[in-house]
This record gives C-alpha cells, sequence and structure tokens, in this order.
C-alpha cells in the first residue's frame, strides 16, 4: 500500500489530561523494525494508570496502546521473519538489550533497560505504529483483530500471573474479574480448576458474567468463599485485597499481584502469612508466555468479550475502564 506521510492518533500531551486527536507523522521503521497498519487496539488498565499519573514516566507527547494487531506494510532492512500482509499483534514489551544480567539470565520481562509499547514507545491509538520485529507475535487465524487484542496484554499479563501461582492448584481465586480475568478462567476450566471469582461488592453483573464462564461461585472481594483457596491472582489494583486473600487461603499458598500498579498494601498481622504462604508480583512477560498463551488459547478455545469503539472514543473507554463499566475489554477500531 501507498504508505501516507500523516496519520490521526490519540495523544497524550500532558499527565492527568484527556488524550487530543490530532494528525501527526506516520513513523519510519528502523533496520530492526515493521511499519504497522493498526486495525484495532485494546484499551487496558494500564493505559489508564498512565493518563492518571500513576505511572510516572512516560514519554510525552506519548501515543498510548499495547494491545495492538495490525498488517505489516514496510519492514527494515533486518527483518527476517515477517513480511508485508502479515498480520501481528504487538504487546506491552517492545524491546530488550538481550545483554544485562536479567536478559542473560532469561528474565528479560526484568531487564534493565527495556522499553515498553504504549508507554516509553508510541503505541496503538493510531493509524499506523512501528515496532521490533522480535516482539511481534503471529495472531492465530481463528481470532479476528477486535478479538485478539485483549490477548497481546490481559491475556499475556493474565497467562503469566496464572502460571506463577504454580501447577498444583484446584481452588483458583481471581479478583477483579475484567479483562484480564475473563481471558485466564476461560484457560482455568479449561484445565479443570474450580475459580473463585471476586468482584467489587455488590457487583451482580460483573459475578453473573464469572458464573457465565464457569466460576463455581462468585461473591464481592469482601465475601468468604465456600472452600479455601490453594491460590489467588490479584488482578485488581487493590492493595486491601492482598492480605484478604491471605485470609481464605490453605496452608502453602501463593498470591499473585497481576497488575503493574497497586495501592498501598495495608498493615496486616504475621499469622496470615505465616504456614508458608507466599506473596509474589508479575513485572511484564516474556516472548516465550506470548508463545505459549496464542498456542493454547485457540485449543480452548477462548472467547474474548470485547466492546468495540472508534479510535476518536478512547477518552470515552478509558473514563469507563476507571468507573469499572465494562464486561471483558474495549478495543477501538482503527480507520483506513
Amino acid at each position: 500500500m501507498e504508505i501516507p506521510n500523516k496519520m490521526i492518533a490519540m495523544v497524550l500531551e500532558k499527565l492527568g489530561e484527556k488524550l487530543k486527536e490530532k494528525e501527526i507523522p506516520v513513523p519510519r521503521p528502523k533496520d530492526s523494525q515493521v511499519l504497522i497498519k493498526v486495525k484495532a487496539c485494546g484499551v487496558c488498565h494500564t493505559d489508564l494508570h498512565i493518563v492518571d499519573q500513576e505511572l510516572t514516566e512516560p514519554k510525552l507527547p506519548l501515543v498510548p496502546g499495547h494491545e495492538i494487531v495490525g498488517t505489516v506494510v514496510q519492514t527494515g532492512n533486518k527483518i527476517k521473519n515477517f513480511k508485508e500482509g502479515d498480520r501481528v499483534g504487538v504487546p506491552w514489551l517492545g524491546y530488550t538489550c538481550g545483554h544485562c544480567r536479567y536478559c542473560k539470565s532469561g528474565q528479560e520481562n526484568l531487564c534493565e533497560n527495556a522499553l515498553f509499547t504504549g508507554y516509553t514507545l508510541d503505541g496503538g491509538y493510531a493509524q499506523f505504529t512501528t515496532a521490533e520485529e522480535n516482539y511481534c507475535f503471529k495472531i492465530p487465524d481463528k481470532y479476528k483483530d477486535i478479538e485478539a487484542a485483549p490477548l497481546l496484554c490481559a491475556g499475556l499479563i493474565g497467562y503469566r500471573t496464572y502460571r506463577m501461582a504454580g501447577d498444583n492448584v484446584e481452588n483458583l481465586g481471581i479478583y477483579g474479574f475484567g479483562a484480564a480475568a475473563h481471558i485466564i478462567a476461560q484457560i482455568a476450566v479449561y484445565q479443570k480448576k474450580n475459580i473463585f471469582a471476586f468482584t467489587r461488592p455488590g457487583d451482580t453483573k460483573a459475578q453473573e458474567f464469572a458464573k457465565k464462564l464457569g466460576a463455581v461461585w462468585a461473591g464481592g472481594s469482601d465475601e468468604i468463599p465456600p472452600e479455601k483457596l490453594d491460590a489467588a491472582l490479584i488482578f485488581a489494583p487493590v492493595g486491601s485485597l492482598i492480605p484478604q486473600a491471605l485470609r481464605v487461603s490453605v496452608k502453602g499458598a501463593t498470591i499473585v499481584s497481576g497488575g503493574i500498579h497497586m495501592s498501598d498494601i495495608p498493615k496486616f498481622p504475621y499469622k496470615l502469612l505465616w504456614e508458608e504462604r507466599v506473596i509474589k508480583s508479575v513485572a511484564n512477560l516474556t516472548r516465550k508466555d506470548g508463545d505459549e498463551l496464542l498456542e493454547i488459547a485457540p485449543k480452548v478455545p477462548v472467547k474474548t468479550e470485547v466492546t468495540p469503539l472508534p479510535l476518536n472514543k478512547a477518552n470515552e473507554a478509558l473514563d469507563n475502564l476507571r468507573a469499572g463499566k465494562i464486561e471483558g475489554a474495549f478495543v477501538l477500531q482503527i480507520p483506513d
């Protein structure tokens, strides 16, 4: 296709302000990058943390968005794995250095020099974006563009959080039943786990949604489930859920926080942690996480619940996400 010089994008110019619809130059790919015509971009809670100044070091001005699905329209000089016309997905982790202690030890998600899509790199709230070839994924043919977008962060981070809970889990608690939870619940049910879903107190709509996806029980985050949990995944950015999950867990349980930001964890008595309970956090993702998720998702098959919106409704999507008014995920559809 003929690549234009200008494109429409939603741009964050100052933290705490609304995104602005602007015409900006189309980026050009470096040797190791591809230029992507964006078809869809999911709206993630991390985008909200950036806009709301809870993540404080973005590049500015910034094009947010890191759940990108699109088509390669131009390649850099050193591209080996993709060609023009290929459909690809771009996640949060956009670059690692390959030579720091973490990259060398197989922990690229902790890279000292990492760059992040839609945070320190421009993202997908735009008609075009560039991405490093090594941090793009081939999207399974089963999924339409808007269906695949939530897999690129809600799915990937959710999957890493799920894996870190361990294999010997029968009763799995999920706190915060949003985009990540609705994907991981389907995988967990497929793998014969009992899902106990915790929502905002009184959010019966989200609780019914969880049950529809196979949860054996759903209730408010302040409730005690009918059985103790072998592990719990915390997707809501609420620090008080950590001790709450510990209270309803068995000895040796693992509590995993899957968010990049969380409010402070309140003081709690040591007896809640005692008996070899463990608290873990998840940072970013690895390419292995992406490969594994995109292999298992079509087998389940994972069905993403999406609410599509046009690109210029990005602020509306963020406002609704802030208010918790969503089942599944918002996905921006990008015009040609």
